[in-house]
């Protein structure tokens, strides 16, 4: 597994077209999520994560190790989203619900360890089966049983089962310690 990560690591310094489809297929989602704690704005988050993505390709950056990589991420979208909403005047209203950490610290930090474990969520729901995996992908988006329903042109009860399997797979498929993370923000 180290193996891997570092191996993604040198194809991204080298700037390789596997590595950035790798790095939105890992990151993508969680970056996104990590965004909207700050702008609320889906639309807004994904903008920023694009942003910050093309930012690493036209500039060729390069990262010593896998840690600094996702300290990187994680600081790169927290200061893209606090820049944006200094831009929107409204930095007095956000301000007070942001704790912000030590900037310099390059180790541990909580916020990048709760997206972690949204991105390993995100892996595991990306492995459900196409029909459930969409059912859920819209219950997370917010949408009610009965409007997945209308959309999908199929019955509450198939919506239900489906809602009731991807949670059941995720269970076996997430670590514990992990679920008792998630599962409350999940359902």
């Amino acid at each position: 597994m180290r193996q891997r990560k570092e191996l993604f690591l040198e194809k991204l310094n080298e700037r390789h077209i596997s590595a950035y489809k790798l790095l939105y297929e890992n990151y993508y989602k969680a970056l996104v999520i990590f965004a909207m704690n700050f702008v609320v704005q889906r639309e807004i988050a994904e903008d920023i994560v694009q942003e910050l993505f093309v930012s690493i390709w036209e500039k060729g950056m390069k990262f010593i190790s896998v840690v600094a990589f996702k300290s990187f991420l994680y600081r790169s979208i927290k200061n893209a989203c606090l820049n944006h909403i200094k831009h929107m005047d409204v930095e007095d209203k956000y301000t007070s619900s942001i704790q912000l950490n030590n900037e310099d610290e390059i180790g541990y930090d909580p916020e990048i360890e709760e997206e972690e474990i949204y991105r390993q969520l995100f892996i595991v729901i990306d492995k459900l089966p196409p029909r459930c995996h969409e059912i859920f992908e819209m219950h997370l988006s917010g949408k009610r049983n009965d409007e997945i329903a209308d959309i999908l042109n199929i019955s509450l009860g198939t919506v239900k089962t489906q809602k009731k399997r991807a949670i059941k797979f995720i269970k076996e498929n997430i670590a514990p310690f992990y679920l008792l993370l998630i599962l409350p923000d999940i359902l």
